[in-house]
This record gives C-alpha cells, sequence and structure tokens, in this order.
C-alpha cells in the first residue's frame, strides 16, 4: 500500500499542465507554457532564495540596517570605538598608577624599587670617596661663585631674617641616603628619588653658577636673600641657565648620577648661609 501512495504522488509531480494566457477580446492565445509541480516548487524556491540574497545585500550594504530596532547607528558606534579607545588608556594610566603607589610604598619602607635593584651598590658613601685628592663641598666653590658674579658674603651682615621664618621648598621628595656629616666634610644630604625626578628650587632666587663639572656632573647653584646659596649636585639634564630668575617650586632640573664622585641617581643638595655650611635636615622635610 505505501509503494502505491508513493508512486500516486510521484505520478502526480511529474504530471503535466498547461499554463495559458488568452486575449480576453479575441481569445487568442497569447502565452503558454507546460508545467509540472515540480517545476512550480523549483521556481518559487529559487525565488525566494533570490529574494532573500537580495534583501540581505540591500540590508549590508546600505544605511537601511540603521531602521533595524536594535542595531546601532553610526554614532552610536563611533562612541562605542572613542569609549573602548579611552578605557584601554584609562587602565594605562591605572597601572602606571598602582606602579607609582607601590614605588613610594617601598621608599617609604626603606627599601629599593625592584626596578632600580642592579649588582652596583646606589647607596652614595662618602666615607669611601678619596676626599684628600680635591674636596668638592670645599669653601672653593664659593670662591668661583664670587669670580662669577663678584659676590661677597659677609659674615658680619646683621640685616638678614632669621632662618627660623623662612618657608623652603622641598626640592626633591624621597628617601635621605646620606645626612650632613661635618666630621667627613659631607656638607650635604643626600635624596633618592623616582627615576627622572625633578628638582625644585627651595626659595626665590637668581642661578649663579649653571655647568658641568668633572666630580659633581651637571651642578646648578642658586643666590637667594639673606646670604642664602642652595646648590644642587650629580643631576642629569639643567632646566636653568645663569641669570635666570626663578621662584620657590620651580623646576630647575632633573635628578640624575652624573660625574666621578657619585655611585648612584641621587641629588646632592647643600645649604650655605654666609659661607658656613647648613645642615638641609634641620630646615626641609625630605
Amino acid at each position: 500500500m505505501k509503494e502505491k501512495k508513493k508512486k500516486k504522488i510521484l505520478e502526480k509531480l511529474k504530471n503535466r499542465y498547461r499554463l495559458i494566457i488568452y486575449n480576453d477580446t479575441s481569445f487568442q492565445t497569447v502565452w503558454s507554457t507546460r508545467l509540472t509541480r515540480i517545476n512550480v516548487f523549483l521556481m518559487f524556491g529559487l525565488g525566494g532564495l533570490f529574494l532573500i540574497f537580495i534583501t540581505v545585500l540591500i540590508i549590508a550594504l546600505t544605511p537601511v540596517k540603521e531602521f533595524i530596532p536594535g542595531y546601532p547607528s553610526g554614532n552610536v558606534r563611533d562612541l562605542m570605538v572613542k569609549n573602548a579607545i579611552m578605557v584601554d588608556s584609562l587602565e594605562a594610566q591605572l597601572a602606571l598608577r598602582d606602579n607609582y603607589f607601590k614605588t613610594i610604598q617601598t621608599l617609604m619602607n626603606g627599601e629599593i624599587p625592584a626596578d632600580q635593584v642592579s649588582n652596583v651598590d646606589t647607596t652614595f658613601k662618602p666615607a669611601e670617596l678619596n676626599m684628600q685628592t680635591y674636596n668638592h663641598d670645599s669653601i672653593f666653590e664659593q670662591h668661583l661663585l664670587e669670580e662669577q658674579l663678584d659676590l661677597s658674603i659677609q659674615k658680619g651682615d646683621n640685616s638678614s631674617t632669621s632662618l627660623a621664618n623662612i618657608h623652603f621648598f622641598r626640592p626633591l621628595k624621597g628617601m635621605v641616603t646620606d645626612g650632613f656629616n661635618e666630621d667627613i666634610n659631607h656638607f650635604a644630604t643626600d635624596v633618592v628619588g623616582l627615576p627622572n625626578s625633578r628638582i625644585s628650587a627651595v626659595l626665590d632666587g637668581t642661578v649663579v653658577f649653571a655647568d658641568w663639572t668633572v666630580d659633581t656632573g651637571y651642578v646648578i647653584y642658586i643666590q637667594h636673600q639673606n646670604n642664602l646659596i642652595s646648590v644642587y649636585k650629580h643631576n642629569s639634564e639643567l632646566l636653568k641657565k645663569v641669570g635666570d630668575v626663578v621662584k620657590a617650586g620651580d623646576a630647575i632640573a632633573f635628578m640624575g648620577n652624573t660625574g666621578e664622585l657619585t655611585t648612584g641617581p641621587h641629588l646632592h643638595f647643600e645649604l650655605w648661609y654666609k659661607g658656613t655650611p647648613l645642615n638641609p635636615q634641620d630646615y626641609i622635610d625630605f
């Protein structure tokens, strides 16, 4: 029975039919064709696929797709791209901030950041230097400044303001590795900061010396009021020249490791009052 039904279905599909179009007035045959049910199914199937293909092309290649509910417009897509770029930038900035905070925490704990650790001991040790061949903290540098701008430091000047009333700007935020010690002629405070840290002027003043020296690298001297002179040594780069007027907090150099009398990146900071060296840590909180 099943085979008979299948044969009947196949015969029906193969049965031929004639489609004729007549002229309604003269009843003449205008167009005719022979069809089978299989041909009709194939024609409608191919026609449907063609319509689907054309519709997909129109939606993909024309702005018509923006009218489809839920599809983002061109402005929305541009905004999405910009937001993605901004998120990437924010992630990079957050990573830098976290690394900065970790470095600061490491310095506050008295340790050396991982990116600065090397086989070379970067701790400045004045006792290991040969201070007999050349004393770079000597009064000779004061005479050099006097020759430079004809400065004469008078110890008997009573017109100066008490140093206790002067607010000093911090030249570099970091960790003190070696302090002021007159016994070994180390008239300075050595401070280690982050790589490429900026060096700031401690007070308003005028640059009286800014040049390279063999022993202390790039050095800058600033003359302040009240017969005060501040000295910044071993810089990697100087941002000011002789004669420049600076304000307290102005960037004057970058921390470095220049000169022969240095064992690592740091700031060698001196403070002189009427030709007498002062302990910078008595006046400045590093």
